[in-house]
């Protein structure tokens, strides 16, 4: 079973208007329209059988609406739902509370686009209540195409909120911090936290002539390999960040690599299929 573990879709209303800003705001090219009709089509095609859909508060105000529709279609047609928090909500650790209630398995945060440190005593308090709830974190790590110099999520970030807290299932994006891998493996190899694999082997999907090579460049075959061996394939996720990476393409990037089959049997599905069913 291929579970790809780090997507996004928009309602059908704002899908069109949200993608096309956030492409623009990163120069990069989508590679489906965002909706969750487009992600179920992309599914089949590349034959996954089920995706993580990972909504982002970007303010308070929207953090109960978002995760009453997380409620709502979590499991339904293959796509498995996470709620989300946010900081600066007084109601954050309620939340959490009431997703872990309704069978959510886990949450979203970015400290980029939600403009709050990483190791912040506000996330670490969200930290602390999601491993009290046995939820999963999803963090983005590293740093962000869309927002050039922000070093909320920096690795380093990272490491000191989980010398501040308890067991918490935290999954760093990205291969645990884009752009910042050469500092993963010091900080993380003898850690529970895991990775996933979205946006960083290969090349950035730009939409824009003339990008340098060095810039388009994410993790070569042999370092992200290196980098899968360094924490162990049972510490590593399938994902794309779908609409921005497409599913079949990275599929066959990963397909491609000079990995055991068993290591990558672990990446495509059994150590999601281990965190999603406890």
């Amino acid at each position: 079973m291929i579970i790809d573990f780090h997507t996004h879709t928009f309602p059908d209303a704002i899908a069109e208007k949200t993608v096309a800003k956030l492409a623009e705001k990163s120069r990069s090219r989508a590679f489906t329209t965002g909706t969750e009709g487009a992600l179920k089509a992309s599914m089949l095609a590349s034959g996954i059988c089920r995706s993580v859909v990972l909504p982002v508060a970007t303010n308070p105000e929207k953090l109960h609406k978002i995760n009453d529709l997380s409620i709502e279609k979590n499991g339904k047609d293959g796509l498995i739902f996470f709620g989300c928090v946010h900081p600066d909500a007084q109601n954050s650790l309620e939340e959490i509370k009431r997703l872990a209630d309704a069978g959510v398995r886990g949450i979203k945060i970015h400290p980029v686009y939600q403009g709050v440190n990483a190791d912040d005593p506000r996330y670490l308090r969200i930290l602390e209540k999601a491993g009290e709830e046995g939820l999963c974190v999803v963090a983005h790590a590293g740093d962000d195409i869309g927002f050039p110099g922000a070093r909320q999520s920096s690795p380093e970030k990272f490491a000191r909120a989980l010398s501040e807290v308890g067991k918490v299932k935290l999954i760093l994006a990205h291969m645990g911090g884009w752009k910042k891998w050469d500092r993963v493996e010091p900080l993380f190899a003898h850690t529970s936290v895991m990775l996933d694999t979205s946006f960083s082997l290969g090349q950035i999907p730009y939409s824009e002539e003339g990008i340098p090579e060095e810039e388009k460049q994410l993790l070569t075959e042999n370092a992200f390999c290196d980098l899968v061996r360094a924490l162990g394939a049972d510490r590593i996720l399938f994902g794309t960040d779908s609409p921005w990476s497409g599913q079949k393409e990275s599929l066959r990037a990963l397909s491609t690599l000079p990995l055991t089959e068993e290591e990558k049997a672990l990446i495509l599905g059994k150590n999601a299929e281990k965190l999603l069913h406890p």
